[in-house]
């Protein structure tokens, strides 16, 4: 009992902070604002804690444009457990339910199959129409409980499949959600991974051409030391644009890690990919950054991008070291540039540590 008084002064400890920091701020007190701040109160998520104070620290308050891409960011994405563990027990109760049923099926079989026994020996015994027409009386009523069970049984099992199925498609759709970032809503590290091993497979079992293009962004250490985590998230959803906007068909674009992004590119040869690439770069510099809280201004983000192609005898991991190798060579000369394996500057020994 002591516990449970504990947890309860605890929780409601951090719903006061909540509510103070909505009061304090002047936020709309909807769902949403009372998760960040209750969340933030617990200090249970260490890095939606670090987003938000370092935030204050810079403007004093968090703005609408703040609060929906902290929530997005740090907080919507971790329901898919959630969210896993709500079907699992869902399907676990259907299942618990049509075997219950299917028990209570089979109890009855048993009985009816005891009752046929029984009359079959009354009948064997019966030397009057009244016994005979006892037996048959006995047999219709027991025809009657066991076809009641069986209806009930049949509906149960029709309702259990259509429940289950629509578990299925849940669990579809959480399994597409882990393979996903949810920051740039592109796929995610395992994600890509699944996928350049299929397709490097496919494009050496057709012998067809398969390129692979890995950017990253120019500086991007620079965008939150100078305006915080939040617009440093902000310039990699820019990129996933321009990436999303320039990828189409069969084309597989992933965040592969922090600021680095790939692309792969099924049945395209390595001067079509350079074609690509650049129409990635050159999206990317088009547009020019603005702070969403403030509407200021900050300038163009630029990347760099390498470029190998699959070889006879690649797999995954030459794969994508030659295009890494380009990538680092693209850096070293200058950034906001394509290079590929082809290229004179390419040096595939050499790979320095460029931010």
């Amino acid at each position: 009992m002591l516990g449970i008084l504990d947890e309860h002064e605890r929780s409601m400890a951090f719903c006061e902070v909540a509510l103070d920091q909505i009061k304090s701020q002047r936020h709309a007190a909807i769902p949403r604002n009372y998760e960040i701040w209750y969340v933030y109160a617990t200090g249970f998520n260490a890095a939606l804690n670090r987003i938000v104070t370092e935030t204050l620290q810079r403007s004093g308050q968090l703005t609408e444009s703040d609060l929906q891409q902290i929530y997005e960011t740090y907080l919507s994405h971790s329901r898919t457990t959630d969210r896993i563990d709500e079907v699992g027990t869902r399907v676990i109760g259907e299942i618990d339910g049509a075997m219950a049923l299917i028990g209570d099926a089979l109890g009855m079989t048993s009985s009816f199959g005891h009752r046929l026994a029984g009359a079959h020996r009354s009948l064997a015994g019966a030397n009057d129409r009244a016994s005979v027409m006892a037996v048959v009386e006995s047999l219709v009523a027991a025809t009657r409980d066991m076809q009641a069970t069986n209806e009930a049984l049949q509906a149960r099992l029709a309702a259990s499949k259509s429940e289950i199925s629509s578990l299925q498609q849940s669990l579809q759709a959480i399994h597409a959600a882990t393979l996903t970032d949810p920051l740039t809503e592109l796929g995610n590290r395992k994600f890509f991974d699944r996928a350049i091993a299929r397709a490097v497979a496919q494009a050496s079992a057709n012998r067809e051409p398969l390129s692979l293009l890995m950017c990253d962004i120019d500086h991007f250490k620079s965008f939150n030391d100078n305006y915080g985590h939040l617009t440093g998230d902000q310039v990699l959803r820019l990129v996933a644009l321009a990436l999303k906007q320039n990828v189409k068909g069969q084309d597989i674009a992933a965040r592969y890690g922090g600021e680095e992004f790939a692309v792969v590119l099924p049945a395209t040869a390595l001067r079509p990919a350079l074609t690509v690439a650049d129409h990635i770069r050159r999206a990317v510099m088009s547009r020019e950054l603005k702070k969403k809280s403030t509407g200021e201004t900050l300038g163009r983000v630029t990347i760099s991008v390498g470029v190998s192609m699959l070889h006879p005898g690649d797999d995954v991991n030459s794969l994508i070291e030659r295009a890494d190798d380009c990538l680092y060579t693209a850096k070293r000369n200058g950034r906001n540039r394509v290079v590929c394996e082809t290229d004179p500057e390419y040096a595939a020994t050499y790979r320095p540590s460029v931010a």
